[in-house]
Order: structure tokens, then C-alpha cells, then sequence
């Protein structure tokens, strides 16, 4: 059980990860510093939406809109450190303690 504990971090700190890439990514397109259309800045824009977008769309549906700011991701990124504390503490069901 404690490769499941295991996988389960791996894969909420990757999601972190990427949650705060996405989210840094669109400041600096934001002010121009990246810009879009350098093909390697684009790959990772596009990709990087492809991939968290299912996950912010069903958040996006429960949270008002406010234009210009997209709160999704900092909804997202709370309900995984919940998560990632969760485990944490309830290390003992998977280590059997």
C-alpha cells in the first residue's frame, strides 16, 4: 500500500507543479514578457492548457465570473494541497500503521 501513498504524492506535486507553471506562465504572456508567438513559449502555453483545462473547467462552473481574473486555478490548487494534506495524515492507512 505504501506504493499507492508513493504514486499519489508523485502525482499531486506534479499537478502542483504544473498548476504554478500555467499560472506564472500567464502573467509574463500577460505583460509581454513571453511572447506567444515564439514556437517552443506556444508549445508550452497550448500544452500545458490541454492539460489542466479538464481539470479547471468543472471548478470554472461553480465559481462567479470575473472578468479578467480567473480564479480556477487557485481553486484547484487549494483543493490539492487539501489533498496532499489528507495524505499525509492519514499516512498510517497506507503504511499500516
Amino acid at each position: 500500500m505504501g506504493i499507492i501513498y508513493d504514486v499519489l504524492t508523485i502525482c499531486l506535486r506534479i499537478l502542483q507543479f504544473f498548476i504554478l507553471a500555467h499560472f506564472i506562465m500567464s502573467w509574463l504572456i500577460s505583460f509581454q514578457v513571453l511572447n506567444i508567438r515564439q514556437p517552443i513559449v506556444s508549445q508550452i502555453w497550448y500544452g500545458l492548457s490541454q492539460l489542466l483545462e479538464p481539470i479547471y473547467a468543472p471548478v470554472r462552473r461553480f465559481l462567479p465570473r470575473t472578468p479578467g481574473l480567473d480564479l480556477a486555478p487557485l481553486v484547484v490548487l487549494i483543493i490539492v494541497y487539501v489533498l496532499q494534506n489528507a495524505l499525509i495524515r492519514n499516512q498510517g492507512f497506507f503504511f499500516g500503521y
